[in-house]
């Protein structure tokens, strides 16, 4: 370590490799404010959950309120009314089929318990050889044992392999603009998924995704009609199907649900990040009747076991009646998809750049690069440029990508696409 003495030890960084670091002091709107006096525009929602930019003043007030009203309570066997409010708001606008909602503190957790929900679920009602789950290549869905043992193979799991159980992978049929083999990549992709099921149908407890984006694996995008051919197929084996909308829940995919925008109705649903609109940690975990149900006896065996010192935190659940209030009122995230749509157009003649993709507010491109992937030290590069530039921007190796706060203005997308096309250009 060169410059960086400190006790706090960063996440996702090689420590030995930092020769400098920012101090944030504050955050307004879509910026940040440095110690040093300089102002940076945050194009990823400080890692996708900043929604309404810093500082909203509506959440800040009624985090405040909360505060000096009830901080905390336990939530085995009592209630508050922000859980009750913030879980029912939920339930009313997520697909008719979803009726129930566990409080976690994060995204990892989130999909931890909907793994546990439908595992237990069939040894509730009576199966008790389902322990396989299906999931796709360059998934992502968080550092937690039985996220990573569902999350593709990679540099964030390869420490921790021998500790994973076994998990059934697809290929995720990534698709960009002007993509003409979309269809031929989804349609292999089903054939697989019958194949699997055909042969370890009895063995198989659910299926996981992330629905139209993967984040972390490389912001690769897939269309709604693959989500809908999924389910048929699940459903028709009767197998439960798991939402991780950790990043593309609360407007990312230019709907509130990427369930909503892809018309489908998942068994379980996983959310956080924007949840509380980036203000507190706070997740959720939603399923159906019938999942619920099997836990609902006298048996006490048939419990789920599963909690939290901070489950349905007050002060976290204020927050995260007041983000969502925000967006049901005002629905900002909406038009930034058409401004990604005119901004594309720029990159016509860049020659370092392909793949662009683009679902609500958020745009993908890969860098044309000999070694791809997240340990690619072009995006290593490039955070450092934009950052001289007063741009947070935070590359996946060769994927550079937008997830900007929903305040952002048409003009700061205009900044954004100008100085990403200028900087590629010239690599």
């Amino acid at each position: 370590m060169k410059n960086y003495n400190s006790n706090f030890w960063l996440p996702f960084t090689q420590m030995k490799e930092i020769d400098e670091i920012t101090e944030i002091v504050k955050g307004e709107g879509a910026y940040l404010f440095t110690k040093d006096g300089r102002k940076i525009l945050d194009a990823i929602s400080s890692w996708w959950v900043t929604i309404h930019g810093h500082g909203n003043k509506i959440v800040a007030d009624a985090i405040a309120e909360q505060a000096k009203t009830l901080e905390q309570v336990i939530c085995a066997g009592f209630t508050h009314p922000k859980a009750e409010t913030l879980s029912k708001m939920l339930v009313e606008v997520l697909p008719s089929n979803i009726t129930k909602m566990f409080y976690s503190d994060n995204g990892s957790t989130a999909v931890e318990v909907g793994l546990k929900m439908v595992f237990q679920y069939w040894k509730n009602t009576g199966d008790i050889n389902r322990k396989k789950f299906i999931s796709f290549e360059n998934a992502y869905h968080g550092d937690t044992l039985g996220a990573m043992s569902v999350g593709g193979r990679s540099v964030f799991t390869d420490q921790f392999k021998e500790l994973m159980f076994d998990t059934i992978y697809l290929n995720y049929p990534s698709t960009y603009e002007g993509d003409e083999n979309a269809e031929k990549k989804e349609n292999k992709v089903i054939e697989n998924l019958y194949e699997i099921l055909k042969n370890q149908e009895k063995e198989i407890a659910g299926l996981i995704i992330e629905p139209l984006v993967q984040g972390a694996g490389g912001m690769n995008m897939t269309r709604p009609v693959f989500l809908r051919k999924i389910e048929d197929i699940m459903k028709e084996y009767k197998i439960p199907v798991i939402y991780d909308e950790v990043m593309t829940g609360f407007g990312r995919t230019g709907e509130l649900f990427a369930c909503l925008k892809a018309n489908t109705n998942p068994d379980v649903i996983c959310v956080s990040k924007g949840i509380t609109g980036g203000f507190l940690p706070l997740s959720g975990t939603f399923c159906t009747d019938e999942i619920y149900n099997s836990f609902y006896s006298d048996d006490p065996l048939k419990t789920f076991f599963h909690g939290h010192s901070y489950t349905a935190n007050p002060i976290g659940c204020a927050a995260g009646v007041a983000s969502l209030g925000l967006l049901l009122e005002n629905r900002e995230f909406e038009k930034i998809q058409s401004w990604h749509k005119e901004q594309i157009k720029k990159f016509e003649d860049n020659k370092n750049i392909e793949k662009i993709r683009i679902c609500g507010t958020i745009m993908a491109l890969d860098i044309k690069s000999e070694k791809g992937g997240y340990l690619d030290n072009v995006g290593k590069f490039l955070k450092k440029e934009f950052f001289k530039k007063g741009l947070l921007l935070r590359p996946l190796g060769n994927v550079l990508y937008f997830l900007p706060p929903y305040c952002i203005t048409k003009k700061e997308i205009e900044i954004l696409y100008d100085s990403v096309n200028e900087l590629t250009s010239s690599l």
